[in-house]
Formats: C-alpha cells, structure tokens, sequence
C-alpha cells in the first residue's frame, strides 16, 4: 500500500475516523476488495493515481473484505470491487466492478466543493449571523478571483438589493451573460425588484377599492389592486385581478395583465399551488 497521506487500510476500529468523520469536509472513496479479485488489483491502481492526482480533495479507504468481514457485511458487499462514496458522513454514489476512470471522476467531481464555494458558504454563514458587511467584502474578494461566477453575483445581488440597495443588485443582474441571466434565481430575483417598484407610490387600497366599487371594469385600479394583494400574500386574489385583466384587454398597457402574472409566477415559483392553479387558469384563456 502506498504511504500517500490520501490513501488508508480502513477496518471496523478506524471507519469512524477515516471515513465518516472525514466524509464530513470532503468526499472519500471506500474501496472493497480482496487479494484472490483480479478486478480489484485491475481497478487499484486507477483508484491510487486519482487519490494522488485530487491531492486530498478526496480520499481513497482501502477496506480487505476478507480481512474486514464485519464491515463488508454491515454495507452489504455482495461483490468485488464495490466502491461506495462518502460524503458528510452519508453514502452518496456507489459503483460495482471495473469502472472506467472517467466515470469515477464525474462520480466524485459531483462532490468536491471548490475554494470559492468554501468561500461563499462562509460568507453566507456570516450573513446569516448578521454580519452583513463581512459577508460582502468575503463574497467580493472571491468574486474578483472568480469574475465570470454568475451564481456568486446573483447571491451578492441579493444580499445587496435586500440591504436597499437595488441599483447595485440591478448592475450585478446586468453583467450576466445569456445564460446567467436564465438561472431560476436571477429571474426570480429580478422579479422582485421590478415588483417593489411597481408596490412603491401606490394610491391607498381604500381609494382603489372605491374606483372599482363605482366601475368594476377599471382596469388600472384592478392593477393596483393586485399589487396591494400581492404586497399582503393574498395571491390568489392578486392574480385573479390580473387574469381578469387579460381576460378584459389584451392589448392595455402591453398587455401587463399577462406579464405581471408571469412575473409573480417568477417570484413565487413554479411549485407555488397558486402558481400552478392560477398557470392552468391562463393557458385555458390564451388558448
């Protein structure tokens, strides 16, 4: 056996601590195999090069199932090789027999988390803590090594936007490319910000509800009044004003009955029930 520092005999006295609790920070690779398995000596050297190669962004435990019958019971082992992967104390992906090299890569590439997502996961536990001011200054810090991370700038803008300041959230949103600007959290963030504008200078609900009291087709005020519903929760209600809209004038203001739905839908996302109710609701309308 290699004395690589990435590479251990693990048994039932030293699982504990060379797979479960280290699985807690990285992935580690349990390897079962014997000395008679002439796949097992196949795959053994593949296993070692990648242990060597990752330089303890994963580690590699050996486990003799001849040697280590308990254990190899204990995880089911029915044949050799079985490499079970672990990661924060779970298994997370496993494979039986000769496995091409790229297939174990992918398999443990899946879970190896990279200095900037370190970063940002300490970040974001300092924001939740409180400490707004240090959460930005680490997210931005990694944002300049890693300037092209559309998942980093959405999570800053948000941060920003809900700390008041929407014109930086806007320009982070802006700087996106094609496809960062598809990801569901900058759409549902830029929804947000285009729906606090249209809640900021509002007429009063008493006075709206008066206008559609003395016309019920009024479909500005039946805009607002959605606006006020979505600003309280009441969803569904909101976005009936809005379905009646669409369902009034198409053509008013754009359309903005169908694109405002659309926006809400944003925000809330697609598992929300009104979502769904209230999407069922204008398909069978437009169509």
């Amino acid at each position: 056996m290699s004395e690589s520092p990435y590479i251990h005999n693990v048994g039932m006295q030293n699982f504990q601590n060379l797979v479960l609790e280290k699985s807690i920070n990285k992935p580690v690779l349990v390897d079962f195999w014997a000395d008679w398995c002439q796949p097992c000596q196949t795959i053994m050297p593949m296993l070692a090069k990648l242990a060597e190669e990752y330089a303890g962004k994963f580690e590699l435990a050996k486990v003799n199932a001849d040697e280590e019958q308990e254990l190899a019971a204990h995880f089911g082992i029915k044949s050799l090789p079985t490499m079970k992967l672990f990661y924060q104390g779970q298994i997370v992906d496993e494979r039986m027999g000769v496995v091409p090299e790229s297939e174990i890569r992918a398999m443990i590439d899946k879970h190896i988390v990279s200095e900037s997502d370190q970063m940002v996961q300490a970040a974001m536990m300092a924001y939740q803590q409180g400490n707004t001011a240090q959460a930005l200054e680490m997210l931005n810090s990694t944002l300049a090594k890693d300037p092209d991370n559309a998942e980093l700038k959405v999570t800053i803008a948000q941060i920003v936007f809900g700390e008041g300041d929407t014109e930086s959230a806007l320009a982070l949103l802006d700087s996106l490319d094609n496809e960062g600007a598809k990801l569901d959290a900058a759409i549902k963030l830029r929804a947000e910000i285009n729906l606090a504008a249209q809640l900021a200078d509002l007429p009063d609900l008493g006075e709206i509800e008066q206008r559609l009291a003395q016309n019920p087709n009024d479909l500005e005020a039946l805009l607002h009044k959605s606006r006020h519903l979505t600003a309280q929760g009441d969803y569904d209600n909101a976005m009936e004003c809005l379905l009646t809209i669409v369902r009034s004038d198409r053509g008013y203001e754009d359309d903005i009955g169908r694109t405002s739905l659309l926006e809400l839908f944003d925000v809330l996302g697609g598992e929300h029930p009104s979502v769904q109710k209230y999407r069922r609701k204008l398909f069978n309308l437009l169509h």
